[in-house]
């Protein structure tokens, strides 16, 4: 192994690939950090360039693409309470609170570190225990892959800090757009009430842009007067932007988060978008003091960014050992692999292993150049801070629109974000979470595709999601965090109302 990884090293370390692999990392960033794009259409919009590249070159401008699209999100999650990702919703919940406490350079400079730190962890998983995981991902029927999804739609509960049944209404809100356009097994619209830009459904990008950019921008064009100048100056950053005794703090939290963004990204069609939720909802459910989550510590940062970029080793297992893409972005790596002629699989890795081991190589190179530029930019970064609002927030409308048109080419989506925006400042006002909506919109499909698969191999039977026992585990405690969520409510409705006497 040692010779076949020196191999790839060798392969990348040229100046070719290394151009390659600095542009397309600084370029992901771009992406990520910009509300509307992400790094699926940065290398969407760049797949085309490598056709003309050997494989190498060109699969290390994807991953640099990958590493930087993932890694950009943080900025404007923490700067503008945006995620500029799906995979960095939950780093807005800490992210932007401690930046509005006056400590953005802290605030980036964990994300950053962390981010790095998640994705050396999934790189050091895809390279030595692949074959064995994605086992155990293909033994997974559709039974399971139910299973999981009810189980992680539930960690909706530990999100919600207020009325658990605004928070379950919210998660069925994000179901129910899930459901709108073609049916998951016969095709046919529903839904869709005639209009026939519905048949295709929602992407998940108008929604997350109307969600929280659009909405921000309205919450804040209701709020008068100028920002406090006081909550934006301090944004230096000393060293790497926390102390080390912080650092060791957080290595449980970060083992834990590496772990469950490394398992999210192994089982395919899930992602990043759900693994930073996940990791966020554990390390709170976690921690002595839950209810410090959502004011600006640094354990939120830590989780949500250690997991989302674990995912990216994760993803890679199932595509690289397998041929099955573990989200979005590793689907379009699979088809520049099949137009340079190579087809993912076991046999990838004995006839063509020094390209694989070029991945690994093009991933670690990568993730060393996004630590870099990311902190030599993050004065740049944390500067968005001190722009007036009446300047920075129509900037960031033009960019969600043009982000969602760039997404399909349709005005429709558009229309859409506006409208997932005013339905987000609604529900804002009247205190219904917004994060549970995500959720439930990412998962929806996964869960209802798996069901209908499910009840067709058991000829309507639900018997074999009970009896198989993965997937009874998977709905027990399921089961389990909703009675224990509902009791922890009632038991802070009652101690409330004791208080009142």
């Amino acid at each position: 192994m040692l010779d076949l990884i020196a191999v790839g090293f060798q392969a990348v370390l040229n100046p070719l690939c290394i151009m390659a692999i600095f542009g397309g990392t600084i370029l992901g960033i771009i992406f990520g950090a910009i509300p509307g794009l992400s790094a699926t259409m940065a290398i969407a919009l760049c797949l085309p360039l490598t056709y003309s590249m050997d494989h190498i070159t060109g699969m290390a401008l994807l991953i640099g693409l990958y590493i930087g699209g993932i890694s950009g999100g943080l900025v404007s999650a923490i700067l503008l309470h945006i995620p500029g990702t799906p995979s960095s919703v939950a780093t807005c919940f800490d992210g932007h609170p401690l930046a509005a406490k006056g400590e953005a350079g802290k605030a980036l400079g964990v994300g950053i570190f962390f981010s790095f730190l998640g994705t050396i962890f999934g790189v050091a998983a895809l390279v030595g225990i692949a074959p064995a995981l994605a086992k155990v991902a293909l033994s997974f029927s559709s039974y399971e892959y139910f299973s999981v999804g009810v189980f992680s739609i539930t960690m909706m509960c530990a999100l919600i800090s207020g009325n658990i049944v605004k928070g379950l209404i919210s998660g069925f809100i994000g179901l129910t757009i899930a459901l709108i356009g073609p049916g998951r097994i016969d095709g046919l619209p529903r839904l869709t009430f005639g209009f026939h830009q519905l048949d295709a459904g929602f992407d998940i990008l108008p929604l997350l842009i109307g969600l929280f950019a659009v909405s921000e921008v309205l919450q804040e064009a209701t709020k008068k007067g100028e920002p406090k100048e006081e909550m934006i100056q301090n944004w230096k950053i000393k060293g790497l932007g926390f102390s080390w005794k912080e650092f060791a703090s957080q290595i449980p939290n970060f083992i834990r988060s590496a772990l469950i963004g490394l398992g999210i990204g192994i089982l395919p069609g899930i992602g990043g978008g759900t693994s930073n939720i996940l990791a966020y909802t554990v390390a709170k459910n976690s921690d002595k003091h839950p209810e410090r989550f959502g004011t600006g510590v640094i354990d939120g940062i830590v989780a949500s960014e250690t997991a989302n970029n674990a995912t990216i080793g994760g993803a890679l297992i199932p595509l690289l050992t397998l041929g099955i893409p573990g989200d979005a972005v590793t689907a379009l790596l699979l088809g520049s692999l099949m137009v340079h002629g190579l087809t993912p699989g076991p046999l990838l890795f004995t006839n063509n292993g020094p390209f694989v081991y070029s991945i690994f190589a093009s991933a670690l190179v990568s993730n060393f150049m996004m630590l870099l530029s990311m902190y030599l930019g993050i004065r740049l970064f944390a500067r968005v801070l001190t722009v007036p609002k009446y300047i920075l927030l129509p900037i960031i409308m033009v960019l969600c629109c043009v982000g969602a048109y760039g997404l399909n080419s349709r005005v429709f989506d558009i229309c859409a974000v506006l409208a997932f925006g005013l339905l987000a400042f609604a529900l804002q006002k009247g205190q219904f979470p917004t994060a549970p909506i995500i959720l439930g919109f990412v998962l929806g499909p996964m869960i209802e595709t798996n069901l209908l698969r499910g009840m067709n191999q058991s000829q309507g039977s639900f018997a074999p999601f009970l009896t198989r026992p993965i997937s009874a585990a998977f709905l027990l405690i399921a089961a389990v965090v909703i009675v224990w969520s509902v009791l922890k409510e009632f038991r802070r409705y009652r101690a409330g109302k004791t208080a009142q006497r």
